[in-house]
């Protein structure tokens, strides 16, 4: 059954993340993500969307209106949506550590507001009428171990602090479930963490196929592990329900994305996941049947669109059209079964 809503958008960031200038991977342009989301069609469907990276070379986060509003046109004359915006507040962009000193945390902040003031732009042009702003506390599960009750208390904090900026602007935050991130990086200390910033009207979470699966083995934190390589069907769903029916109502952000297990890290990303395209042989999700889990009572929570997530894939694979065609048939299945009118 075909479904209106959610919206399908693709990520615009797997063509910055992971990649370098100078190398055989290079950034890939704002412009040229477009194109390749634009191109995508599954009998004679589309994408409705993308969902942006706040920072350089895809928009400069101090960016006058005129030329956000530029980059807006750009994507409207595609036929295309905004929808969530990712806030650059990790060190090395605007931001810092949600865990850190005065300065580092008034630094997240303002990578938050910088963020608003884009998110008020693109909704007055009229490209965006949905969608969040995403933050992680920009610190590692390392840092955050040496005394986990403060830290998780500091990050909250943090993160009220950067949602009292967000309310003002009508924007609402959503963290993201992802392992190598401090005091979020397992189910269970996310759950903590969202629930010591106690703001659920403005503050939820963004879960990730591909990232919490890592959190069913206890990836960063073995205590919380929820199966053992080796599981069976029976058991990966008894564990998937636990995880979800926990997280699932705080859930305001959705990505969908594959994953076959393996970690990988670079730099900030400390062990993390690593994501698989939508018909990798070696994924081990069932990424219609998953997604539908996080998907249960959407629109309830605000939920317009969901977005694909894929980083860290050579260019070779994100240059060629057929990809994003791929990426787009997983989206439709899962809008098919847990779509809504």
């Amino acid at each position: 059954m075909t479904h209106p809503r959610p919206a399908l958008h693709n990520a615009m960031w797997p063509g910055l993340v992971g990649k370098e200038d100078g190398t055989d991977h290079p950034p890939i342009s704002l412009d040229r993500m477009l194109n390749l989301t634009a191109g995508a069609s599954v009998d004679g469907q589309s994408f409705d969307g993308v969902d942006l990276f706040l920072f350089h070379p895809h928009l400069d986060p101090d960016a006058d209106e005129a030329a956000i509003r530029d980059m807006a046109d750009a994507i409207a004359a595609r036929d295309l949506k905004v929808g969530s915006l990712v806030a650059p507040v990790w060190p090395g962009t605007v931001g810092d550590s949600a865990m850190g000193d005065d300065e580092a945390r008034g630094k997240f902040v303002l990578a938050v507001e910088k963020a608003c003031r884009i998110a008020t732009i693109l909704n007055e042009h009229g490209v965006r009428e949905y969608g969040v702003i995403r933050i992680d506390s920009a610190a590692s599960p390392e840092a955050w171990a040496a005394d986990p009750a403060a830290g998780t208390q500091k990050i909250a904090a943090t993160f009220r602090e950067a949602a009292r900026v967000a309310k003002d602007h009508g924007e609402r935050l959503a963290a993201e479930g992802e392992v190598c991130w401090a005091g979020m990086h397992s189910w269970k200390d996310m759950l903590n963490l969202l629930e010591a910033v106690d703001m659920p009207e403005t503050v939820g979470f963004q879960a990730d196929l591909a990232h919490t699966y890592l959190y069913l083995l206890g990836v960063n934190a073995p205590e919380h592990a929820l199966l053992q390589e080796g599981y069976s069907e029976d058991e990966f769903k008894a564990a998937y329900k636990t995880m979800v029916d926990a997280l699932r109502p705080w859930t305001i952000d959705f990505h969908v994305a594959q994953n076959d297990g393996s970690v990988h890290g670079t730099g900030s990303h400390d062990r993390t996941g690593r994501h698989c395209p939508a018909d990798d042989p070696n994924g081990r999700l069932d990424i219609t049947w998953c997604a539908s889990q996080w998907l249960e009572g959407a629109a309830e929570r605000g939920i317009q669109h969901i977005c694909w997530d894929g980083c860290m894939f050579p260019n070779e694979m994100l240059e060629d059209q057929q990809t994003w065609n791929t990426i787009l048939g997983a989206m439709l299945k899962v809008r098919d079964a847990a779509g809504w009118e």
